[in-house]
């Protein structure tokens, strides 16, 4: 009896795993016919955000969100970028994709500087996030996790980052479209056709997840 009760176990197991895999290769060539390349899985993560609530990766679980790095002292390109993605942000009113923005400089930009950041600058969004942490994970999760460049400063005009920003689908990869034949990797958070073009492929995503 206990023989045939796994032998039914491991036929609805390799079932289940065959039909996973199938869906996993569907979804892949309807991101691949919409033009949409995996670049690769985004990072785990848990950070505090500007409720001061603990966020983590997980939160986003089939949801499509987008990733930036930035700081609210930042004297530069952030100021666009932002712009850019409350842009983003007003493209889906209905609040159908997540938004993490991290924080280079947690010890300056503590809950209370983010959420006073975020009605600032029109964040109203349920699901964008401003996230502080330890500086060092937050950086791995730049540079390690994403890819994407940032360096620690002592004063706002010396932090260094990047201004790109990352799609990530409902499966938790990192996607993006090619140009030329050759995947983009991530699109320009100071330019307003690189928000255009993210905006787009957002909408394939939405699209393909039907």
């Amino acid at each position: 009896m206990a023989k045939k009760i796994t032998t039914v176990l491991y036929i609805c197991l390799t079932i289940a795993l065959l039909a996973g895999s199938a869906w996993g290769i569907h979804a892949l060539r309807k991101r691949e016919a919409h033009g949409l390349f995996v670049v690769g899985k985004a990072p785990s993560f848990c950070f505090t955000d500007q409720h001061n609530q603990p966020f983590c990766d997980c939160d986003f679980k089939g949801k499509i969100w987008v990733a930036d790095f930035f700081f609210t002292s930042c004297p530069t390109i952030c100021p666009v970028m932002t712009t850019h993605m409350v842009a983003v942000q007003n493209a889906f009113p209905d609040n159908a994709i997540g938004i993490a923005s991290f924080s280079i400089d947690p010890e300056t930009d503590t809950p209370e500087v983010l959420q006073a950041y975020a009605q600032e600058k029109g964040v109203h969004s349920p699901h964008w996030h401003l996230l502080t942490g330890k500086e060092e994970d937050i950086y791995r999760t730049a540079n390690e996790g994403f890819n994407i460049y940032a360096k620690a400063g002592n004063t706002p005009e010396n932090f260094e980052h990047s201004g790109l920003f990352a799609l990530v689908d409902t499966q938790g990869n990192i996607v993006c479209r090619k140009e030329n034949g050759k995947p983009i990797f991530f699109y320009d958070g100071m330019t307003q056709e690189g928000i255009a073009m993210l905006i787009e492929d957002i909408r394939k995503l939405m699209t393909n997840d039907e």
